[in-house]
């Protein structure tokens, strides 16, 4: 399946929420961290090859017509030119609401405590697809904010011409369904997996199997879609 749709924005900016909108308008299935949890044992291999520099893009988004968020927002510009019709969507938000939101989620000291190459292949996923591209700063809430003005910076000045949205998720439908040429639907756009949510969810266990962790994945999409679409 080809590519479509390319998430640039850093998680925590909408990306759940864009990920069902999309789906919604017909470019699914979305990659998105949710995904590559919720098949976790076909997923991990191929992630890990690619922290190690083999990555397989065609591979690990086989079934997909878009990727946002976290694995894949990193690696943008090398989808891009595995599918380089494809369109850009710049998930953004203020910077500083955006620190304070992964700082309490999935930047949080709690969720890197069981990351790095020593942690087993999770730990060396999440570490190299995500940790690492920040490095000792990633608690620092000035350091942060700045990374984030300039990977918004880069995006806005590398993506091709005529082909990039920066999108927030306070725009809703209108200028989402103009970039990508369909029809607005008369439902509200979602508005998922809030910080409170996030931290709320019934998480497995420090260490689950993997089993565990893609029934969690598949359940939090799907109660994710309720709460979107009823």
């Amino acid at each position: 399946m080809t590519l479509k749709v390319i998430g640039s924005g850093l998680g925590r900016t909408g990306t759940l929420s864009l990920k069902l909108a999309l789906e919604h308008l017909g470019f699914g299935p979305c990659y998105h961290m949710t995904e590559m949890m919720a098949n976790v044992r076909r997923n991990l291999p191929l992630w890990i090859d690619a922290v190690r520099g083999r990555p397989d893009w065609a591979s690990i988004l086989d079934g997909y017509s878009s990727a946002v968020d976290h694995p894949t927002a990193f690696y943008w510009k090398e989808l891009l030119a595995q599918w380089p019709e494809a369109k850009i969507i710049h998930t953004t938000r203020d910077p500083d609401g955006w620190f304070d939101s992964v700082h309490s989620t999935i930047y949080s000291p709690a969720h890197r405590a069981g990351a790095g190459p020593d942690a087993g292949p999770i730990g060396e996923f999440v570490d190299g697809t995500i940790y690492s591209h920040y490095g000792a700063g990633i608690d620092d809430r000035a350091y942060m904010t700045a990374r984030f003005r300039a990977w918004d910076a880069d995006v806005q000045a590398s993506a091709p011409a005529g082909r990039l949205l920066v999108f927030r998720a306070q725009d809703g439908w209108e200028p989402l369904c103009a970039f990508l040429g369909v029809p607005v639907p008369a439902i509200p756009y979602p508005r998922v997996n809030s910080k409170e949510e996030m931290n709320a969810a019934n998480r497995p266990s420090e260490a689950p199997s993997p089993e565990g962790m893609e029934a969690f994945a598949r359940g939090y999409i799907a109660a994710a879609r309720s709460k979107a679409f009823g």
